[in-house]
């Protein structure tokens, strides 16, 4: 499955900061593409094993002639991991489930507590991972972590919520209309038993961290499930953009056509 857009209800806020994440994504990812042998990438992503011993691991021991060398402190690729990625497919999956989803998660939690909650994420993300393999060398990088914690809070303040999704069924392919809760549950249990798959292998086989994905998801649900009691949600008279204007948020719920 594939989603494509979310009808959650009407927006109040213009997602100002869930814009600039991607922008500084996509930014960052155009400067990657110009440096040469991935050294930028690698050099700034996070190696748990240097995490864990904290020092700025030898990035020449990855790849030869690399005229970068990792941070110091060390910590800081906890954070600029955040805002690589691999390849332009890496990065166009993070960026759509960034833009459909992230913007009403802002919305519930306002600009500033969503930056916070975002970056936080993303930080339990790539600690997670290391827990599970803190001897490795292979550079953890990507917004899937940070992704996977708005994804958990999406969960909580929209499960009713309608995706559009794009289904696969072989070399066809069809559009549907799911509840969040069975897309973003599905790609959570598929996250959390991939994750239990390569523990006797390869905690980060086939170069996907499920374990920074299960972790970012389950901080981000658990701060929304915290969270939720205390954000009231008021009724506006109009939705953002103001045209077309929603004449009260329980009339659109109201009329909204059910499928």
């Amino acid at each position: 499955m594939l989603p494509i857009s979310d009808d959650p209800g009407p927006r109040r806020r213009f997602p100002i900061v869930n814009y600039a994440l991607i922008a500084i994504n996509i930014a960052v990812f155009v400067y990657e593409v110009t440096q040469p042998n991935q050294c930028f990438e690698v050099a700034y992503s996070t190696i748990p094993a240097g995490i864990v011993h904290g020092h700025p691991y030898p990035i020449s021991q990855i790849i030869s002639g690399c005229p970068y060398g990792q941070p110091s402190p060390v910590y800081i690729t906890l954070l600029t991991s955040m805002f690589l990625h691999a390849n332009l497919l890496h990065i166009a999956g993070n960026m759509l489930y960034l833009f459909i989803f992230g913007d009403n998660v802002e919305d519930r939690l306002g600009h500033i507590p969503y930056l916070i909650f975002y970056l936080f994420c993303g930080l339990v993300a790539s600690v997670a991972q290391i827990v599970v393999s803190p001897d490795s060398t292979i550079p953890n990088l990507g917004a899937s972590g940070a992704i996977a914690g708005v994804l958990g809070a999406y969960l909580i303040f929209y499960p009713g919520s309608q995706v559009r999704t794009i289904i696969f069924l072989g070399f066809f392919f069809t559009l549907a209309r799911l509840p969040a809760l069975l897309v973003i549950g599905l790609w959570f249990v598929l996250q959390f038993f991939s994750g239990l798959a390569t523990l006797s292998t390869n905690p980060q086989a086939g170069g996907v961290a499920y374990f920074a994905h299960i972790g970012g998801f389950v901080a981000g649900l658990l701060i929304a499930l915290i969270l939720r009691p205390l954000i009231k949600q008021k009724t506006y008279k109009q939705s953002y953009p103001y045209w077309p204007a929603h004449p009260d948020t329980n009339d659109y719920y109201r009329n909204m056509p059910r499928y």
